[in-house]
């Protein structure tokens, strides 16, 4: 039950996004935009140190960590180059390359976002769950409901253009809370693969930490930071950073 807690939490984040395009007529305004984007990325910073690196580095060498941080920019940096979503300065472009709608692209960009969201939660899991060593299991909670608060407007990211589209709140709503299937999904799999090879538990910890590093600067900085009212998504990553320090700080 603890597990399934572990793995259902970031989901329900999502779920719950995607659920207020019935209670919003228009759309995400720029500002609150660049809020949410700096805001997701403190969040993921700071569980990507305290939840996961930090652990790492405890369990093995700065060296050990450093590899498998690499290692994760790699695995991103892979799929984001294979999977066709949607980039801020060139949405037009991919567009398109891909023939996809940018509702459609833009789905996919929050899918490639909950990737190495799904891993982080998996392996946190796993370190949790070991026999030696490990985390607490406040720890994981800690990462898993910091996840789940960044998840929130992500739901809503992907359900209110599709409203706006045409499509149902319905069909908005279901794709949105789609979006986020990938997260547990990720989970389940980064878990049993991480507690299989429970001797490389610090560098596949790491491996996550880098994978979520990787969204953070490739997409959510570049969001949060473009055009007028960057300050706003400064504001909004201090906010998620010191969230989430809080949240290590009272679980951990």
């Amino acid at each position: 039950m603890s597990l399934f807690l572990l793995f259902s939490i970031p989901f329900l984040g999502t779920l719950l996004g995607a659920l207020a395009v019935y209670f919003f007529r228009s759309g995400i305004g720029e500002r609150s935009g660049k809020a949410i984007s700096g805001f997701a990325g403190g969040v993921m910073i700071a569980a990507s140190v305290w939840s996961l690196l930090l652990p790492a580095i405890d369990e093995s060498s700065y060296m050990t960590a450093a590899a498998g941080f690499m290692l994760g920019i790699v695995f991103l940096l892979l799929v984001d180059t294979v999977v066709p979503h949607l980039h801020v300065n060139a949405e037009a472009a991919e567009g398109r390359a891909s023939g996809l709608s940018r509702s459609a692209l833009l789905m996919l960009s929050v899918t490639i976002h909950n990737i190495p969201e799904g891993m982080a939660v998996g392996a946190a899991a796993a370190a949790a769950f070991a026999a030696e060593g490990g985390i607490p299991y406040a720890s994981a909670l800690a990462l898993s409901l910091g996840i789940a608060l960044q998840n929130f407007p992500e739901g809503l990211i992907v359900s209110m253009p599709l409203y706006k589209e045409g499509k149902s709140r319905g069909r908005a709503f279901l794709e949105g809370t789609i979006s986020g299937a990938v997260e547990p999904i990720g989970a389940v799999l980064a878990f049993v693969f991480v507690s299989a090879l429970s001797g490389l538990l610090p560098l596949l910890l790491s491996f996550a930490a880098g994978a979520m590093f990787y969204v953070v600067v490739e997409e959510l900085i570049p969001e949060a930071s473009e055009g007028e009212h960057s300050n706003i998504g400064t504001i909004g990553a201090a906010i998620g950073f010191a969230l989430m320090m809080i949240l290590d700080g009272i679980f951990g």
